[in-house]
């Protein structure tokens, strides 16, 4: 039995933590107050908006709004009319943008981290502030400069015509650039078998047309202004490193290539695992750049989701799609997050605890 000593003492104990988390609770309300007032709470609103036939005027939850349940979404996704196929061509142009954009901007900002963490080279910070200064700078800025650079008679085709490559006018060709290939190859005209079947209401055919030429330009573009930041990024985790970890790999006789792809690289696995989050979760987003550029066009095909949306909603008045298209896009973003975080898991935890689940079964059956 306890003494009342050690009872008052653990009463005691148990009261001082009560107050702490009521401390605790207490600073951080202002917090909780302001993310519920200015994040749940509107994305709950356009949670019901997306399920509703509210045109705008009025408050949402107003008597007049109808609950239409998922007839905004089977529109989108069955419909099988124009907002399906302008759907489905936003998603087309926003995954090859992923597709490009994300594992090259990761590559560059890795390869200028490294870069620009050697001793040897003179001038880092001056070096590292260039990279950057793309990144602080308006994206709407970089947007207009990327429209007067790749202008048909911009500076970039000025420089193809150095090297006699007549350059195309970057922002109004549609062309996808698989088609370009295709015609290279000989292959003018779609295959009965892609051109007859469909999905999200484009052909297979259209699917396989690959980013645009004004799409590329795009591309281009985020990989020259995002690649500073994830620079930082990979910087401040090659600074975890400690020489000695390279030095007793050096011992080991493994060359420069060796310590970067069996030392380096899977000790920045936290930190790539970011940069790719990030990366993935802004590109599903890109919306500033369209809609200072091309509007989705030219023939929609810089259209994305994020732009889509906010075109139903404000130029279209139809913000129950607007909102449904908005939820897609978060649930899109989810599922290819999930996929990489398993994709990029640490397979030696994994089989670990194999190994030790394999150990109490064999266990168990002795």
């Amino acid at each position: 039995m306890a003494s009342p000593g050690k009872v008052r003492a653990r009463g005691g104990l148990g009261s001082n933590k009560a107050r702490q988390a009521f401390a605790g609770w207490i600073f951080i309300a202002p917090v909780v107050v302001l993310l519920g007032l200015f994040l749940f709470v509107p994305v709950l609103m356009a949670a019901w908006v997306s399920v509703s036939d509210w045109t705008g005027r009025g408050s949402p939850f107003s008597s007049d709004v109808g609950f239409v349940g998922a007839e905004n979404y089977s529109r989108i996704l069955f419909g099988g009319g124009l907002d399906t196929q302008d759907f489905g061509t936003a998603i087309r142009n926003n995954f090859y943008y992923v597709l490009l954009v994300v594992p090259l901007q990761t590559a560059l900002s890795l390869f200028l981290a490294v870069l620009v963490s050697k001793r040897i080279l003179r001038g880092r910070g001056f070096f590292r502030t260039a990279f950057y200064f793309p990144s602080v700078t308006s994206s709407v800025a970089i947007t207009v400069l990327w429209l007067f650079l790749f202008n048909a008679t911009g500076v970039i085709n000025k420089i193809l015509s150095w090297v006699s490559i007549d350059g195309p006018n970057w922002f109004a060709d549609p062309r996808g650039v698989l088609h370009i290939v295709f015609g290279v190859l000989g292959v003018d005209t779609a295959p009965s078998a892609l051109a007859g079947s469909e999905f999200l209401g484009i052909s297979w055919w259209e699917w396989l047309a690959g980013p645009s030429v004004a799409m590329s330009a795009f591309i281009m573009m985020a990989i020259f202004t995002t690649s500073g930041t994830f620079m930082l990024l990979f910087i401040a985790a090659l600074q975890n490193i400690g020489p000695e970890i390279h030095e007793a790999a050096m011992i080991d006789q493994a060359n420069a290539w060796q310590r970067f792809w069996h030392v380096t690289l899977p000790m920045l696995r936290p930190t790539l695992f970011t940069v790719l989050t990030l990366g993935l979760i802004g590109t599903w987003q890109v919306f500033d750049q369209i809609y200072t550029g091309t509007r989705g066009g030219p023939a929609k095909t810089t259209l994305t989701p994020a732009y889509l949306s906010f075109n139903a909603a404000f130029n279209q008045q139809d913000w129950g799609e607007g909102a449904a298209i908005a939820f897609l896009l978060f649930a899109i973003i989810v599922f290819f997050t999930l996929v990489q975080r398993w994709v990029l898991r640490d397979r030696d935890k994994v089989s670990t605890r194999g190994r030790r689940a394999r150990a109490v079964a064999v266990e168990g059956e002795r």
